[in-house]
């Protein structure tokens, strides 16, 4: 069951803070400090997407935009869309036998990406769970058996390499490959140990959300040692879990067909929706009637509520209000007060302004891809987009700032060379048009970024990155350098000229990923039926094999992806110099392509 929660815009809640909502157009560093201390306020608890912190957040905005008198674009001002925000555990999850029965989240845990399911089944073990196959390496943990359709599959976590430095099994280890493994040998599901050299507690891991929209398709379940240790003791002999882990280190499978009486398994999780909104107006300048070719302004509101595990929180064990002065409720308070003054600057402007609030941007840049995708219907042809991402803590002595996509048009580096000195800023710039805020989604559509930032800063995702800490007056600088910059982009009598500068897909990083396909994957996408390509890089393998944006990858070498997790997970067992077949949905119609890596 997919729990959908919603949150009302709870206008009332805001009246005294809408009575004195200020209307100076001027960009004032005191109007800039009371934008920021009341979306860091303690009230919205951090602004998590879905929460009532983040539908004040939203009505906040809205009003400051009508204030200045802005005209509210696409629903008044909202745009609506889901976002998957967490997940919990249904109200059946059991694992039992005539003679045992677990307790939950004691003696057993669904992992998060499990999918719900049960099956009342024997249950077998497979060591590891690794299978590969090539001239490097040969391992597999299912030799001993025919098959294990409809089976339990007991396995250890980590593998044959683990007392080492470094491990030949790198790009198997990991518990969601083993699951996916067992998946496509026909397995019921998988039972998960610790081994206890590698967790001597034995600990349990946390159902954690992690901001994945995906689940394998099959219970996957980690369950303690002391239960492990009870099912082997209903087979007949003596065989003891710490015999079967000092085998494993002896380097060679030891399946050995081994298989226990009959369980009953049922794992039930709920994946929960939430209702967010960009926050979406607009300048029209005079004598315009409407915003045909138009210059964005953005900013995410969002920020990572609570904190805590999964929450992007980079103090994760600690519960606290993750207050998001700086990030981002410095770029949002630099939006609104930039919007007022560009609106009493309008006579001279010759690109009409949309000014956008992005929400969901810390679980994916979600608000802005749903943007750039569902344009409100006004809005034509967007020529540049600008981007605050932390723009609240210009450093007094250095003065300055970060400016990125500089070489995302063929004109950018000479706009920004005429502004050089403005604000007695100092400037330094990065061509790359793809990073790890709103602005990347705008680069994948081939449009002109500039992305503004005085810097990441120790505070950045904890609960330190408080007001107290905010320069409102150099935000001034900022905002009055990026007025500067406006105006230099409304001297062009046609939008800039768009260049690729940098890829346009997320890097794969670590020693695990040796390939790739030269794709932007959808990363949003919950159906569970494909992985959606939103961009093809050219001259890449996909592009040479012919893969277009929009094809949905459902197959690497005959194996099915169902999701994001899936695609990972196959990528990472890929090499270099590969031929590899891909199924791709296109249109109604399945295509398989030839990809060389």
């Amino acid at each position: 069951m997919i729990r959908i929660k919603f949150v009302g815009l709870m206008l009332s809640a805001l009246f005294l803070s809408f009575c004195n909502t200020p209307k100076n157009p001027a960009i004032t560093a005191d109007e800039f400090q009371s934008h920021v201390e009341y979306l860091a306020s303690e009230e919205l608890a951090g602004r998590y997407p879905g929460t009532a912190g983040d539908s004040l957040s939203a009505s906040y905005i809205r009003e400051q935009f009508k204030t200045y008198g802005l005209e509210l674009l696409a629903e008044e001002g909202f745009q609506r869309f889901e976002v998957l925000a967490g997940i919990e555990l249904g109200d059946s999850n059991r694992i039992q036998s005539d003679e045992l029965k677990a307790e939950l989240e004691v003696d057993f845990i669904p992992l998060a990406y499990s999918g719900s399911g049960k099956a009342t089944a024997p249950w077998v073990y497979a060591g590891f769970g690794i299978e590969v196959n090539d001239e490097e390496l040969k391992w597999s943990d299912y030799e001993p058996y025919s098959k294990v359709t409809g089976k339990w599959v007991l396995l250890f976590r980590g593998d044959p390499d683990m007392k080492q430095r470094e491990s030949r099994f790198e790009a198997y280890t990991d518990d969601r490959s083993k699951v996916l493994a067992a998946k496509e040998k026909g397995a019921a599901g998988v039972l998960l140990i610790n081994t206890r050299s590698a967790s001597p507690d034995d600990d349990l891991i946390p159902l954690v959300f992690d901001k994945s929209a995906s689940n394998i398709g099959i219970p996957a379940i980690q369950i303690t040692r002391s239960f492990a240790e009870a099912l082997l003791a209903q087979m007949p002999g003596s065989i003891t879990l710490a015999q079967l882990e000092e085998e494993l280190w002896e380097g060679t499978p030891n399946s050995r067909q081994l298989q226990g009486e009959t369980i009953d398994i049922e794992i039930n999780l709920n994946l929960n929706k939430a209702l967010t909104y960009n926050v979406v107006a607009g300048i029209l300048p005079a004598g315009k009637t409407e915003f045909d070719t138009c210059i964005v302004l953005g900013a995410h509101y969002d920020h990572l509520g609570m904190g805590g595990p999964g929450s992007g929180s980079r103090h994760p064990d600690s519960l606290a209000v993750h207050y998001g002065a700086d990030d981002n409720a410095s770029g949002v308070a630099g939006i609104i007060e930039l919007a007022g003054r560009l609106q009493t600057y309008r006579d001279s402007l010759r690109y009409p302004l949309v000014v956008a609030a992005f929400g969901a941007e810390e679980l994916g840049l979600l608000g802005s891809k749903y943007f750039v995708e569902n344009l409100p219907e006004s809005v034509g042809v967007v020529h540049s987009m600008i981007n605050f991402d932390m723009i609240g803590r210009l450093d007094t002595t250095t003065r300055s700032i970060a400016i990125g996509g500089t070489g995302t048009s063929v004109e950018s580096d000479s706009i920004l060379k005429s502004l050089e000195g403005v604000q007695e800023l100092r400037t330094s710039f990065s061509p790359e048009g793809f990073g790890a805020s709103d602005h990347a989604s705008f680069y994948v559509k081939d449009i002109p970024v500039f992305f503004i930032s005085t810097g990441a800063h120790p505070d950045y995702h904890t609960a330190r990155d408080q007001v107290s800490k905010i320069n409102p007056q150099g935000a001034t600088h900022v905002l009055h350098y990026t007025f500067a910059l406006i105006k230099k982009l409304n001297e062009f009598g046609k939008p800039l000229q768009f260049q690729e500068a940098g890829p346009k897909e997320r890097g794969h990083s670590g020693r695990n990923y040796k390939v790739t396909l030269g794709i932007m994957p959808d990363f949003t996408s919950s159906s569970n039926e494909g992985l959606g390509v939103d961009y093809v890089r050219e001259g890449g393998p996909a592009f040479k094999a012919g893969m277009l944006k929009g094809d949905v990858i459902t197959a690497i070498e005959g194996k099915p992806i169902q999701n994001i997790n899936d695609y990972m997970v196959r990528l990472k067992q890929l090499k270099t110099g590969e031929i590899i077949t891909v199924d791709v949905r296109r249109a109604d119609k399945t295509e398989v392509l030839i990809v060389q890596l």
